[in-house]
């Protein structure tokens, strides 16, 4: 049998605010259903991807939970209490911080490209978890010039300070004398720029380009957010 919930309820779990304020939203008119004016907050609804409400005339459609990608612009940062830049989740609509949505992983305020944003405990915990080697791959421009010997030592493991083993890549790809594309499996901290540092090079510019099999798409302009479609969702986790 098709779950149902109320209208007030439903825009609470959605995070459109207290549940107090949802109700006034309805009462005042201010909530579409399926294309139909509802100010009935107890009037009930099917729970299933079919449910689609305008609320102050933005439109949404019903989801249990949220995946979405965002292209990361450079100076934000990925926290609710930042210290010296704006946070991402400025750049989301309110109802998706209300519900609780979190960043998968963070990338430092200088770095920019794909991440990952959800609340569903357990897809962060799948991406997130070193156990599961969710594959990532950077576009890493360099200061000076990369050797043959640079990448393989990149690719056979290099030694990072408070580290008991070597760190390796588990694919470097050259673009040219100073861009490589590198892919990790771990998230360990400052984990690209301290593995260029062992090299004795340093990191110009980073830039996260796919996480899984889910490359970041090139009409995803930086700032910009956007929902993972199913075919997404199952490329980021295969």
């Amino acid at each position: 049998m098709a779950k149902t919930l109320d209208l007030e309820r439903i825009l609470h779990r959605q995070g459109f605010g207290t549940r107090k304020m949802c109700r006034i939203l309805i009462i005042n008119e201010e909530v579409t259903v399926n294309g139909e004016l509802c100010d009935d907050p107890d009037a009930k609804f099917v729970l299933d991807n079919n449910l689609h409400f305008t609320v102050q005339g933005e439109s949404w459609e019903y989801r249990e939970h949220s995946y979405l990608m965002m292209h990361k612009p450079a100076h934000y940062e990925c926290t609710h209490k930042t210290q010296f830049h704006p946070t991402i989740y400025t750049l989301l609509p309110a109802p998706l911080v209300e519900r609780g949505i979190q960043c998968i992983g963070r990338l430092d305020e200088d770095t920019t490209g794909l991440i990952l944003l959800s609340d569903d405990g357990q897809f962060i915990h799948k991406v997130s978890s070193p156990k599961h080697h969710v594959p990532k791959v950077y576009e890493v421009t360099c200061k000076h010039p990369l050797s043959e010997t640079d990448q393989q030592h990149l690719l056979s493991g290099v030694k990072l300070i408070d580290e008991e083993e070597t760190i390796a890549a588990l694919a470097v790809t050259r673009l040219s004398d100073t861009v490589i594309h590198m892919t990790l499996a771990e998230g360990k901290y400052h984990q690209v720029k301290r593995m260029i540092a062992a090299i004795g090079n340093r990191v110009e510019g980073l830039k996260r380009i796919q996480i899984g099999k889910l490359a970041l798409p090139e009409t995803l302009a930086a700032g910009e957010w956007r929902w993972l479609s199913a075919d997404e969702l199952s490329a980021v986790q295969s």
